[in-house]
């Protein structure tokens, strides 16, 4: 990774193939949220430098579209050898700008790398269909062709993992990308940028702006940007999805999520505290798949919510780069204090909190964004803290007199990303994957988080959309369809 990435502390943009400044002056510093240290400058990208970027990807789509997919993912091949011998360099720049311990983020890279090597499946996941003879002499098929430029608008928890669910399908069928990269963890896909032009894809495929909410407007709002894929909170991917409707784009926008875990009595509670602890505390809590919630189902109540406590009040926080640190910061002050000043309000509204993460201190690094996890008891299933999505290291326990009651619960939430349920019954198991109403259900596993090859689903207020992101669902979203009738009567065949 020889090519510069910031000139002058600023991160720069890659337009066309080339390493270029943005032409907006302004910036936000991109702060290691363990030490407090300055990492680079963000350049917030004006309108200007989208459309620079967007014309870059319009006039590579041209002579891209054309070339046969089994030639374009030989890049993509050659990316990902590139992102294997990269992993380790690549964990720590996730490390040092998102707080993720360095066992997080080589496991978020790896899910990232899967969606490279799923998409040089191209040349088979997106043929067509045909049928002889639809009627006497006429023959029908059905092919697939790029839609042209993507924008990619992706969030600060997965920096690495989440563009890479996107990126490579897009181009491998044969569309152009811009990306927008979270401008409080931006340097990461700035290094991985520098792999995919070593790979060889040709200038303009693969473009990279920084920038905050005018660099997503611009892109979404642009006419030569054809389809918006958009990770982030409800409330943005809501106004992304609206604005790109409007605007007559395809988009994919998955949103926030309050996931539940749901807790029988025959469950093995020694595995399921130890994964509830993994899947509630992983990245901070700072991910869509993390379990918020625990339904405990009758005396579930008093067989979990002790061993979680214990569970909670072990786990080492720390820097992530250091051994032994199984839990790292949240991403800035103002989501510490926002994340402390709901469990403030949940403690008010009658909950227990029997580990109490606030105030967390970490010696050497005072400056850092830490929360301790926290769990809180006997929370009122129609109380906001319940219903709200904190993005942290929280863990709120309910109780159920049954398991409809907490199948009840679970489909009552405004969101709908995951749930699961942790029992040693498969006619329980069965019930509540019939009739929970989430995208992603996991049996006795803690974060349902689909393979490269399935979709990443979600329902309700976690996705606005109808194709999800990875497998074939974006080759679906990054193709149209054309539908061909022929027909060639004998007569007007040349005679030879």
């Amino acid at each position: 990774m020889e090519t510069p990435v910031i000139a002058q502390g600023t991160l720069l943009n890659y337009v066309g193939g080339r390493w270029t400044a943005a032409a907006a002056r302004e910036t936000l510093p991109v702060r290691n949220p363990a030490t407090g240290e300055t990492i680079a400058a963000a350049p917030l990208s004006s309108a200007k430098d989208v459309g620079a970027a967007v014309a870059a990807a319009s006039a590579a789509f041209t002579s891209w579209r054309r070339v046969p997919p089994g030639d374009r993912i030989q890049p993509l091949f050659r990316l990902k050898t590139l992102l294997d011998a990269h992993v380790a360099d690549l964990a720590r720049v996730i490390t040092l700008e998102c707080g993720k311990t360095l066992g997080e983020s080589e496991g978020e890279l790896k899910r990232g790398f899967e969606n490279v090597e799923v998409a040089t499946g191209i040349p088979s996941l997106m043929m067509g269909a045909g049928l002889e003879d639809i009627a006497s002499g006429i023959d029908e098929l059905m092919i697939r062709q790029p839609v042209g430029v993507v924008g990619v608008i992706t969030p600060f928890n997965f920096p690495g993992m989440i563009p890479l669910w996107f990126m490579p399908y897009a181009v491998a069928c044969g569309n152009t990308v811009v990306l927008k990269p979270s401008e409080k963890t931006p340097t990461t896909m700035a290094r991985v940028m520098q792999l995919i032009e070593e790979a060889g894809f040709p200038p303009g495929v693969v473009n990279l702006v920084h920038g905050g909410r005018d660099a997503v407007d611009a892109l979404v709002d642009h006419p030569d940007v054809r389809a918006i894929s958009f990770v982030g909170s409800t409330p943005v991917a809501r106004h992304v999805y609206a604005r790109a409707a409007a605007n007559g784009k395809r988009a994919q926008c998955q949103g926030g999520a309050k996931n539940p875990i749901v807790v029988l009595p025959d469950a093995d509670m020694d595995m399921t505290t130890r994964i509830a602890a993994d899947s509630s505390f992983g990245c901070a809590g700072q991910r869509c798949l993390a379990s918020s919630v625990v339904i405990t189902v009758a005396e579930a109540a008093d067989l979990f919510t002790g061993r979680i406590g214990e569970a909670a009040a072990s786990r080492k926080v720390g820097y992530g780069l250091e051994a032994g640190v199984e839990m790292g910061p949240v991403i800035s002050a103002d989501s510490k204090d926002r994340i402390e000043r709901l469990i403030a309000k949940g403690v008010a509204g009658g909950a227990k909190a029997i580990v109490d993460g606030r105030g967390a201190r970490v010696s050497g690094y005072e400056q850092g964004h830490f929360i301790g996890p926290t769990i809180l008891a006997d929370v009122d299933p129609e109380s906001e803290i319940a219903h709200t999505e904190i993005f942290g290291p929280v863990l709120s326990v309910m109780r159920a007199s049954s398991v409809e009651e907490a199948i009840a619960i679970v489909n009552r939430a405004a969101y709908g990303n995951m749930a699961c349920l942790f029992t040693s019954s498969g006619a329980a198991a069965r019930q509540f994957r019939y009739e929970a109403r989430v995208g992603n259900v996991g049996i006795n596993v803690g974060v349902a988080a689909p393979m490269a090859y399935f979709p990443f689903s979600g329902w309700k207020d976690s996705f606005f959309g109808d194709l999800h992101a990875q497998g074939r669902d974006a080759v679906d979203f990054y193709t149209e369809k054309k539908v061909v009738v022929e027909r060639w009567p004998a007569t007007w065949s040349r005679k030879f």
